[in-house]
């Protein structure tokens, strides 16, 4: 009898995120992270964002590396487009944690995945921002996501894989509700 066994792999270690939420259960202090961005004015809309530590499991973590990001404006708002926008930085983060959901999900359910492909785009009256209609919200109208997912699944999985992602996605949790936001001086 041939015995045929079926070998996912997307690149997550589902083993290890799972033995994680174990643990985290068990000490839930140490699931309580603060994520930090440090941001500084470069010139005129221009800034540079940098990102290099946080705190979780307890203590003060590192990432690998530093990570830098520049944002700007584009020359039509009379600025230099030294980088996107920070509403299309919120549109980068609201995919990118959206898709690492769908690859975790995919890899935990035992799919392979062969490609995934995300495109989204947010609607804005800019005439808020501007000051030409205080009526006008300053923010996304809306956000579109449309995935194109290539996998050895049905659609019914597929949007499934899709589901859950949205459902445990920190990101989309962000934007959908409100967060408490402080803003202070030195």
């Amino acid at each position: 009898m041939n015995s045929y066994t079926k070998v996912v792999d997307n690149g997550v270690n589902v083993d290890a995120l799972l033995g994680a939420r174990e643990q985290l259960t068990d000490a839930p202090q140490a699931a309580q992270f603060t994520w930090r961005a440090t941001c500084e004015w470069v010139k005129g809309t221009h800034s540079r964002s940098e990102i290099e530590g946080y705190f979780g499991l307890g203590e003060e973590q590192k990432h690998k590396t530093s990570f830098c990001f520049d944002a700007d404006h584009p020359e039509i708002f009379a600025s230099e487009d030294h980088g996107i926008t920070p509403v299309e930085y919120v549109l980068v983060g609201l995919a990118s944690c959206l898709t690492a959901g769908i690859a975790s999900v995919a890899q935990n359910r035992n799919i392979q995945l062969h490609s995934v492909k995300a495109t989204l785009e947010g609607n804005m009256d800019i005439q808020g921002i501007l000051g030409i209609d205080s009526d006008v919200r300053n923010g996304f109208d809306g956000i579109k996501v449309v995935y194109d997912i290539k996998a050895d699944a049905t659609q019914d999985e597929i949007d499934g894989i899709v589901a859950q992602s949205q459902k445990r996605s920190a990101v989309y949790d962000i934007i959908t509700n409100p967060s408490n936001i402080t803003v202070e001086t030195k």
